[in-house]
């Protein structure tokens, strides 16, 4: 922390006390900065010119002889008091740095502890995230194997029922065969058979159609033969 300090001692000198114009207001300034001590004096009022300035007199070089003497001893009895001062100030503001660096040493201790018992819960969050993305990669595995083995006992199941109905209908195509088949032989036969009945009725019908003529033939001739015996 920069210490500024600033003592302003001011001496006017009447050149001529009949004359108030024609004045010279000297002003010595003393800063204290730091462990720098800087002295400054200066001429306010009226100055003739800052490169003309001197001192004409013998008067006013002993007065101002005078002046920086005392000057230097009170510069010097203050400068001792200030730097007591300036010293009980810079231990209060060391230590008062001290507990500052202290406190901002614990804070920073503070966040670090925070800091690695986030890190150990975060840690800690993750460990039991790998596990449930173990366990649930594992259960995906299950499933895609279980999934894989219904999928293909589906299939087989799929197989067999597409055998079993390829099966039934191949022996209900070999029935429908057979069954035609045996209605077209059946048919043949019908057809024959009622060819050959036909032909046997036609031979039975000529057949008895010639008995048929010799009995009636025979009827008459015996029916002729009692008329005549009866005439006679």
């Amino acid at each position: 922390m920069a210490i500024r300090r600033e003592f302003r001692i001011q001496y006017r000198y009447f050149r001529n006390k009949s004359n108030k114009s024609k004045c010279s207001d000297w002003c010595i300034d003393l800063f204290w900065k730091g462990s720098v001590c800087e002295l400054f004096i200066s001429r306010i009022g009226w100055i003739q010119s800052a490169v003309s300035f001197s001192l004409r007199t013998r008067k006013e070089r002993c007065i101002i002889a005078r002046i920086t003497s005392s000057m230097n001893r009170k510069i010097h009895v203050w400068f001792g008091k200030g730097l007591s001062k300036f010293q009980n100030e810079r231990k209060d503001n060391l230590l008062s740095l001290s507990d500052l660096l202290d406190n901002r040493k614990e804070r920073i201790l503070n966040t670090l502890r925070n800091s690695e018992e986030l890190r150990g819960g975060a840690i800690e969050e993750l460990e039991k995230a790998r596990a449930r993305l173990r366990k649930v990669e594992m259960e995906a595995d299950q499933y895609r194997v279980n999934g894989y083995s219904e999928i293909e006992r589906e299939k087989l199941n799929l197989i067999n029922a597409t055998y079993k109905t390829l099966e039934q209908f191949e022996n209900s195509k070999n029935e429908t065969i057979q069954f035609e088949q045996q209605r077209a032989i059946n048919q043949v036969r019908q057809r024959v058979f009622q060819q050959a009945l036909q032909g046997a009725l036609g031979t039975l019908n000529s057949c008895l159609n010639n008995e048929l003529h010799l009995r009636t033939i025979s009827a008459n001739i015996g029916m002729l033969g009692a008329m005549k015996a009866l005439r006679d």
